[in-house]
């Protein structure tokens, strides 16, 4: 019989004749980044759009934050004071909300009458992509892709 553990501090296993503990060094984050629940998230200090925020994820290992829990949306309001990308879209489909690693929209945390998708009118034109909003109202409002915001990055381990 074989047990074996891992801790993000430490590696545990065992056999009927052996037992061995090994304590990791602690995992930092890279300077901007901050760690919650094992994986790294970055505020980017630009804005930019939807599309061009993703790209500058990928270009550093990871993608737009996806929201697994309620746990993770409360940090990542935490940390972000004002509008800003997350990985949510109906790009491909109108109404049809699927996050960039492929999984569709399970949790929600939309706003009073969001996603409206401008409310139909020309002036907002499509809203395709989603934000959290800022610390007074963290709920998710769906906005241009093309509008000018900072983003949230997430690097799982």
């Amino acid at each position: 019989t074989f047990t074996y553990f891992c801790t993000s501090q430490q590696v545990f296993w065992s056999t009927p004749h052996q037992h061995c503990l090994i304590f990791l060094p602690e995992k930092t984050c890279p300077a901007g980044w901050k760690m919650f629940s094992c994986t790294r998230y970055l505020l980017s200090q630009a804005s930019d759009s939807w599309t061009n925020g993703r790209e500058d994820c990928k270009r550093q290992g990871a993608d737009l934050v996806v929201i697994n829990s309620a746990e993770e949306q409360m940090f990542l309001s935490t940390f972000a004071n004002k509008p800003t990308w997350i990985g949510l879209n109906d790009i491909q489909t109108e109404g049809t909300w699927m996050w960039v690693d492929g999984t569709p929209l399970t949790l929600r945390y939309w706003d009073k009458n969001q996603p409206d998708n401008g409310g139909g009118s020309a002036r907002w034109g499509d809203e395709d992509c989603a934000t959290i909003r800022s610390p007074h109202n963290t709920l998710w409002n769906d906005l241009s892709c093309t509008s000018s915001l900072q983003w949230i990055c997430e690097k799982l381990p």
